[in-house]
């Protein structure tokens, strides 16, 4: 039986994926699953750049605004969800597109997440000790040390991140981007990856003009009615944390924005360095013409054929 078809469309932040996941799920008379893990919250739509109402209604789209930031969600349920999802989908279509920035999230769904050890009680006791009292730099510094290459993809300021790393590294011996590298379950559908590339000055100042958008649409606002729930996961993150120190009258708010601007530039960054990795995926250059989109379509008929 012939495989069904995924096409990945990844990228760094800004970049314009969603538009290239909407230009592709319509030339194949498709559907969209995100697997971006920021966009799954409802209440941070203007933080995450989520698809507009246009955009969504454009296409069908799958895991945006499907959870509360109250909800626990966990990379191995997205995989499970994802998988389910795809399956019904794969029922009425031959190609799906996914698309998303979150790079273990792809990987979760493409590759197959791989059995890493559970988390050890005493570790954990340990690391939030060092949390708590030599705060979030001490951290970074251990898994700095012991795993050079994850510290340089990994959300440095998500510190449940940096105690999931440290202790299975301290479980297994092992590096943690030694163990992720490893891939688990074969999927039964074929996967293209399709990136966009710019200069990185180009991204950045793309980046720069997306932060003023944003604060244009409202995410003062939106991070204000959210400021009650930043112990929260969901808001442990670049464009909230910000402004959440600048409501705690730590910093101005011009000072704030600049910070969002400047760990959104370190997060294409990292996302760019985890991609610069893979040797599977066919770039397309920012602001592809219509000849550009037809050569990709070309490109992708004959992945198929193969």
């Amino acid at each position: 039986m012939k495989k069904k078809n995924l096409i990945s469309v990844v990228g760094p932040t800004g970049i314009g994926k969603t538009r290239l996941a909407i230009d592709l799920a319509k030339h194949f008379d498709t559907e969209i699953v995100s697997c971006d893990s920021r966009q799954f919250f409802r209440e941070m739509k203007i933080g995450t750049a989520s698809p507009s109402e246009e955009e969504l209604a454009a296409v069908p789209h799958h895991f945006i605004g499907n959870l509360s930031v109250e909800d626990y969600y966990s990379i191995g349920q997205y995989e499970e969800d994802a998988l389910k999802k795809l399956n019904e989908l794969f029922e009425n279509h031959e190609t799906i597109i996914l698309v998303g920035g979150s790079m273990m999230y792809e990987k979760a769904v493409i590759e197959g997440l791989n059995d890493l050890p559970e988390a050890d009680e005493e570790n954990q006791k340990k690391l939030h000790e060092i949390f708590e009292n030599e705060g979030i730099d001490k951290l970074q510094e251990i898994l700095k040390n012991l795993d050079p290459e994850y510290f340089a993809i990994v959300d440095f300021h998500n510190h449940r991140r940096l105690l999931r790393a440290i202790d299975v590294i301290w479980q297994t011996n092992k590096k943690y981007s030694e163990l992720i590298a490893v891939s688990q379950d074969s999927r039964d559908f074929n996967v293209i990856r399709i990136g966009i590339e710019a200069p990185r000055e180009e991204l950045y100042d793309r980046i720069n003009r997306r932060v003023d958008m944003m604060m244009e649409k409202g995410l003062l606002d939106e991070a204000k009615s959210l400021e009650k729930f930043k112990g929260l996961t969901a808001l442990n993150t670049v464009g909230y944390s910000e402004l959440f120190k600048y409501f705690d009258g730590e910093w101005d708010l011009d000072f704030a924005v600049s910070e969002i601007k400047k760990n959104s530039r370190r997060y294409a960054k990292r996302q760019l360095t985890w991609y610069r990795k893979a040797d599977d995926i066919h770039y397309l250059q920012l602001g592809y013409s219509q000849q550009d989109f037809d050569d990709l379509i070309e490109y992708i008929n004959e992945e198929f054929q193969k």
